[in-house]
């Protein structure tokens, strides 16, 4: 049997939410959660890889509060067999050191697995950090900001990653971990037959007690994570300007020029 994980997080719906300005972060009761856009091309991914081979297993992992069972549902009438979700307050607050920690004490209990597969990153969050952290945990070959799949079978999984300008085609032995880009796919809706048998679905929970051989309990939380968020702000919008000159080019050339010389986008003086 071939075994997918797929890593998915529930988030709150980041044209809904609002922003606490007092404190700094994010009011998360103030818009409802729904599973992580970049996670849905994750499970995706791995449903298309099932129904194109025999024998494939995909495991929905989560981690979150109770609450988070509703997209664990949704992930499995989305297509997953199996749903985990890792929740305790021990986990309350941690960092992505700390979740790829736990996420990967996770995977390792799950055992057996042959790929994973999680987003680029999260919209409440946007490090990209997890899916390469976990894989260094687990000390198993990674690639990021998958946007094809081209080819996979039990040893091996060849991808189109695309970095800046450039497109890489990657081949990695199995197992291995990819985060994926929304161009990998367009994430299927689940039918209303799916979504009312995974109301019947048993969510399996795991929580500290069950992964604490994996990690000490001041190695996962707050206390468990370097990272130390002081405040966040949101950036100014950007105000646009602009001029026209109509007659006076060689005027308009002298500002730009100057303009340009101002910003460092080019050395030199204007020469009279």
């Amino acid at each position: 049997m071939i075994k997918i994980i797929a890593l998915l997080k529930q988030v709150p719906d980041i044209k809904q939410v609002k922003f606490d300005q007092e404190r700094g972060v994010i009011d998360r009761k103030s818009a409802p959660n729904e599973i992580n856009p970049f996670d849905l091309n994750a499970l995706e991914a791995a449903v298309q890889i099932k129904e194109g081979l025999d024998d494939v297993k995909v495991v929905a992992l989560l981690m979150g509060p109770k609450m988070a069972e509703k997209s664990a549902r949704e992930a499995i009438a989305r297509g997953a067999d199996e749903a985990i979700l890792l929740t305790d307050k021990k986990f309350a607050g941690s960092d992505t050191w700390a979740t790829s920690l736990i996420l990967s004490s996770a995977i390792k209990e799950i055992g057996d697995y042959d790929l994973i597969i999680a987003g680029e990153k999260t919209v409440d969050g946007d490090t990209g950090q997890v899916g390469p952290q976990i894989a260094e945990f687990l000390n198993i070959y990674h690639a990021a900001y998958v946007n094809e799949i081209k080819s996979f079978n039990k040893e091996k999984i060849k991808v189109l990653l695309e970095i800046w300008d450039g497109n890489y085609m990657k081949e990695l032995n199995l197992p291995c971990l990819l985060t994926v880009t929304k161009n990998l796919n367009t994430p299927r809706l689940p039918s209303i037959k799916d979504k009312m048998a995974s109301r019947k679905a048993e969510i399996i929970y795991w929580d500290f007690n069950k992964l604490n051989s994996y990690f000490k309990e001041e190695e996962v939380g707050i206390n468990g994570s370097p990272t130390r968020i002081k405040n966040i702000e949101i950036a100014p919008a950007i105000e646009r300007s602009g001029q026209i000159w109509r007659e006076d080019y060689e005027e308009a050339l002298d500002e730009i020029v100057k303009i340009l010389i101002d910003k460092h986008v080019i050395g030199g003086k204007i020469s009279g």
